[in-house]
């Protein structure tokens, strides 16, 4: 069983959004997604999805994107992204998926998952800059993600060496600001102290894309995974 990654899918068929503004490679991006997903991915697999699934404002106007993405083969585990408005509780999304007869679907919010010897981590992040607003968001969406890290470290207790814990965010967790002045935001202390080694992120498009830090940086391994920076193809990571 395999996981693969793909994030901000962006879909809209319930709303009028295209998202070919940021460039023609976008037209029928869902369907080059979903021909791509068809060639890799098996039932048993699971498919991580952070944020920015859908353009849809409120969760009942979601069905066609949630139906697109259930008849895709595999488990998916979706984050939420900075558009995706639609998010509500993950009660409520469990009920709506539950009354649309879709069961491969599953929520991550300061929680994990675990799937064979992996176990998911992550949560949305924020925009990393010096605003005082942004550092509000940014404290706040650290302890989500300490959260989610805390229940898998729980989980590894029984067997710490037999499972890998990787962790998921939308915005990117780290800048060339970081780089260049050789520091560390709150996101990559967080995943430093709990010796987590794999990071993948979306967010960025289009011209965006080069502002990605990709590789290994403070003993991470950072990896941007938007849809257009992936080429519309998922990537196998496990």
């Amino acid at each position: 069983m395999s996981i693969y990654v793909i994030g901000d899918l962006h879909l809209s068929f319930q709303e009028n959004k295209p998202m070919n503004i940021f460039g023609e490679n976008w037209k029928d991006h869902e369907i080059k997604i979903k021909e791509n997903w068809l060639k890799k991915v098996k039932n048993d697999d699971l498919v991580v999805l952070p944020g920015d699934f859908s353009w849809a404002m409120y969760l009942q106007n979601t069905y066609k994107d949630f139906k697109y993405l259930s008849e895709l083969p595999g488990k998916k585990i979706l984050l939420k992204g900075n558009h995706d408005y639609w998010w509500t509780t993950v009660t409520s999304m469990r009920n709506f998926l539950k009354e649309n007869g879709i069961e491969n679907i599953e929520f991550l919010y300061n929680s994990c998952y675990e799937f064979e010897k992996t176990i998911i981590v992550g949560t949305r992040g924020w925009n990393i800059s010096d605003e005082a607003d942004d550092k509000k968001m940014i404290k706040r969406e650290a302890l989500r993600l300490e959260m989610s890290i805390k229940k898998a470290l729980e989980k590894l207790q029984d067997e710490p060496e037999q499972k890998t814990v990787i962790a998921f965010m939308h915005f990117p967790p780290i800048t060339y600001k970081n780089l260049v002045n050789n520091e560390m935001n709150e996101f990559i202390k967080i995943l430093l102290e709990n010796n987590i080694k794999k990071c993948y992120y979306g967010h960025l498009h289009g011209s965006s894309i080069n502002e990605a830090v990709e590789g290994q940086y403070f003993g991470i391994d950072f990896k941007l995974v938007s849809a257009d920076s992936l080429n519309f193809e998922l990537l196998k990571i496990v």
